[in-house]
């Protein structure tokens, strides 16, 4: 894989991993628009996927350190001291993890149906349309709520939609906050707790998938460099793409995300109907 290829699907998992536009459709359709070939079988691919992936949680980590060591603290500390009535942050903890299980669970279970039957150019364009139209409508809402009034209602319902960016095209990050959105909450909390769900449920993927190549063939020698650079590449574009969106959402809409989901849709099904890919 030529590095300038790790770089630019770097930064592409990094921006699109925390910005509602789908990270896993983007990293589909830019080697199918550029027709590059750089794996030589699927495993390889999700290898690399991996890595970038990782690059992506260690930015989350770093960025809401704090707002991380302070619900691990509470959650642990609302288990170890069986403390009653819980804390906020150590009912807040609980529950982000419980919104973490449908995703997970379904992605378990049907990892290779959705390799197989999902991520053409076609679906990812339908759900990029789709689910940016969604969260345009959504985001008309004024809410007002705050992630300390997180619930259990909130996690079942949120994470449920979780399961949904499963899809590529639909957007994990899109459509955690569009549920977030569709219950009340504010554009700030619903991205806050969109980057904190993100942070439980990628780790375990990481880990998972990086466990299975270990045991199979290990890393490919030929990608370890790339997949450093993608790492590297990821990590300081997703730190960024983070500070920007909560930066944006404080005083903006989704709506830019909304015409740009959109836009790139349209386009993808215009080069698939003219066969020019």
């Amino acid at each position: 894989m030529p590095i300038f290829h790790a770089i630019v699907l770097g930064l592409v998992q990094g921006l699109s991993e925390f910005l509602p536009i789908s990270s896993s459709g983007h990293l589909e359709l830019v080697p199918w628009l550029f027709d590059w070939h750089d794996f030589d079988d699927e495993g390889t691919q999700k290898a690399f996927d991996v890595a970038l992936h990782l690059g992506t949680l260690v930015a989350a980590v770093v960025y809401l350190r704090a707002d991380v060591a302070r619900y691990i603290g509470a959650g642990v500390r609302l288990v170890v001291k069986r403390q009653s009535p819980a804390s906020v942050d150590g009912r807040v903890a609980w529950l982000l993890l419980l919104s973490t299980i449908p995703a997970a669970a379904i992605g378990a279970l049907f990892e290779d149906t959705i390799d197989e039957h999902l991520g053409t150019p076609t679906i990812i364009a339908v759900s990029l349309i789709g689910f940016g139209l969604l969260l345009g409508v959504v985001d008309r809402a004024l809410g007002r709520r705050e992630v300390e009034g997180f619930s259990t209602r909130d996690a079942v319902i949120v994470g449920a939609a979780q399961a949904l960016a499963l899809n590529p095209g639909t957007s994990r990050s899109g459509i955690t906050m569009t549920a977030a959105r569709s219950v009340g909450f504010s554009r700030d909390a619903a991205a806050r707790l969109s980057f904190l769900m993100m942070i439980p449920v990628t780790a375990g993927a990481v880990v998972f998938k990086l466990a299975g190549l270990v045991a199979d063939d290990g890393i490919p020698s030929d990608l370890r460099v790339p997949m450093l650079v993608g790492i590297l590449t990821s990590g300081v574009s997703g730190w960024f793409a983070v500070w920007g969106l909560l930066r944006i959402v404080r005083t903006r809409t989704f709506t830019p995300f909304v015409v740009y989901r959109v836009a790139l849709g349209i386009v993808v099904l215009v080069i698939v109907a003219a066969g020019w890919r």
